[in-house]
């Protein structure tokens, strides 16, 4: 049974840091593409940043140089580094995954099967 859990969430002030993790289970994570997306109060879920098993990397341009996303084949956990936080960064978060291998160009708007429960940020001071 495929289930992904985040963690990491909290309150933080602007230009704080958090460290999200999506543990994966039921499947190995290091072989499919894994992303995260995040849903605002009153907006759309937006897609944030997805790795392929290949660690290539995509990211929101919102956030490029800011959030470091990460794979710990070990351990089969995806992790989300967030630096240089924002108001509009806040948001519940999700892990997300699919059976397919790469994120590809159209990895923020395609759809997914599995999605985690969600961890939520707050960016505020």
């Amino acid at each position: 049974q495929v289930q992904l859990v985040e963690s990491g969430g909290g309150l933080v002030q602007p230009g704080g840091s958090l460290r999200l993790s999506c543990a994966a289970s039921g499947f190995t994570a290091d072989y499919y593409a894994i992303g995260w997306f995040r849903q605002a109060p009153g907006k759309e879920r937006e897609g944030v940043s997805c790795i392929s098993y290949d660690s290539t990397t995509y990211y929101l341009n919102s956030v490029k140089g800011r959030f470091t996303i990460t794979k710990d084949k070990a351990e089969n956990i995806v992790t989300l580094q967030m630096t240089g936080l924002k108001p509009e960064d806040a948001g519940t978060y999700y892990c997300v995954s699919d059976w397919k291998t790469r994120c590809g160009s159209t990895w923020l708007t395609d759809s997914y099967a599995y999605w985690g429960k969600g961890t939520q940020v707050t960016v505020s001071s």
